[in-house]
């Protein structure tokens, strides 16, 4: 039997049952400002991600973007369960994690543009957003490589004795890299409170999940079958089925110290990133505007809201309308902001070199020509 080289179409999604869903143990006490805020969290991170964009066609952004757009509910359902010692990682496609988390649009958009004032001193870019302070641990450019990291959070979490987790989030094309499996196996070996959440997004580049990943028919979770590790898949456009699962996921980690996989599909409509000139070309436009049209997860928990007369059409375009100002602000704020000075290239390298007081080494620690 010859390899297959067309890609197989990509199975449509079930539509969400979001008025089913809200009443699950986990939604059904959310409050009126629980639900907008979770839709405002979710235009923010859209309208920023819009406004990135015209950014880097604008020529002010170096490097790669890789945007969030249509994967927003995710971010927003899981940081909305967060408490003290639950924790985030992620890989390149950062964005909407750091403004879910509660990062400001000024200090992300800064980063894009390489400022002093970024949340990275503008010495990450796109791909590298930090937060410590709120749990939040990055943006991670290679590929799989966070998920070792979020193991090891999860596993000092166990030492320290802490009832948390670690949410470590990767897409369906990580899921062969050596390091994820390694990272599954000791998660399960020594009972972490590790949550990993394959954003299957489909396609991982530009090649679909059918003709780049070995599966069993129940898709990618059920790899972890092999770790005797329990595991789910999620409706990625309802924002209610995603806190549902990842509650229950929580609740594991938390109570019984044991670690979940989650596959929760979602669709992006840009490329890869912005640098993938072909992203048009591996889908069919029916695909993506039937996503678009039908599935997008920030339009279902639009119009489920509307429904409910939760808020109106003008309270809407009023969240709308302060999200895209607030993006404006936020690329006119990093327009102004200063690059950051020539001597701040060793500055947060070694922590010695910030903190000579306290330093034990010896040595020369750079080396100059």
């Amino acid at each position: 039997m010859s390899p297959r080289t067309t890609p197989k179409k990509r199975s449509k999604p079930q539509p969400a049952d979001l008025a089913k869903e809200s009443k699950l143990p986990i939604n059904k006490d959310l409050s009126k400002d629980d639900l907008v805020g979770f839709y405002r969290q979710m235009v923010r991170i859209r309208r920023f991600e819009e406004r990135s964009l015209r950014v880097y066609q604008q020529g002010k952004i170096g490097g790669f973007l890789h945007l969030y757009i249509g994967q927003e509910s995710i971010a927003v359902a899981c940081a909305s369960l967060m408490g003290e010692h639950d924790h985030m990682i992620t890989a390149y496609r950062d964005h909407g994690h750091a403004l879910a988390v509660g990062m400001s649009m000024d200090e992300c958009m800064a980063e894009l543009l390489g400022k002093a004032t970024g949340c990275s001193k503008g010495k990450g870019g796109s791909m590298h957003y930090f937060a410590p302070d709120r749990n939040f641990w990055g943006g991670h450019g290679i590929v799989g490589g966070q998920t070792p990291l979020g193991t090891g959070i999860a596993y000092a979490l166990k030492y320290k004795g802490l009832k948390g987790s670690c949410m470590t989030f990767l897409g369906d094309g990580a899921v062969n890299q050596g390091a994820f499996h390694e990272s599954l196996n000791l998660a399960a070996l020594w009972d972490l409170p590790a949550i990993f959440i394959i954003e299957n997004n489909g396609y991982s580049m530009g090649t679909s999940q059918e003709r780049s990943s070995s599966h069993p028919p129940e898709g990618l979770a059920a790899r972890a079958e092999g770790y005797n590790m329990a595991w789910e898949h999620v409706n990625g456009e309802s924002l209610f089925a995603i806190r549902d699962a990842v509650n229950r996921a929580m609740k594991r980690a938390h109570e019984e110290g044991k670690p979940t996989l989650l596959e929760i599909h979602t669709y992006r409509y840009q490329g890869h990133s912005v640098a993938d000139a072909n992203a048009k070309k591996y889908r069919t436009k029916e695909e993506i505007d039937d996503y678009r049209k039908n599935h997008d997860p920030l339009n279902v928990y639009r119009l489920y809201l509307l429904g409910k007369k939760v808020f109106s059409e003008d309270e809407m375009k009023e969240i709308d309308a302060a999200a895209k100002k607030e993006a404006e602000d936020a690329a006119t704020f990093a327009d102004e902001s200063p690059f950051p000075e020539t001597e701040a290239i060793t500055e947060d390298v070694y922590w010695e070199t910030d903190n000579p007081d306290q330093r034990v080494s010896e040595g020369r620690l750079f080396f100059n020509d």
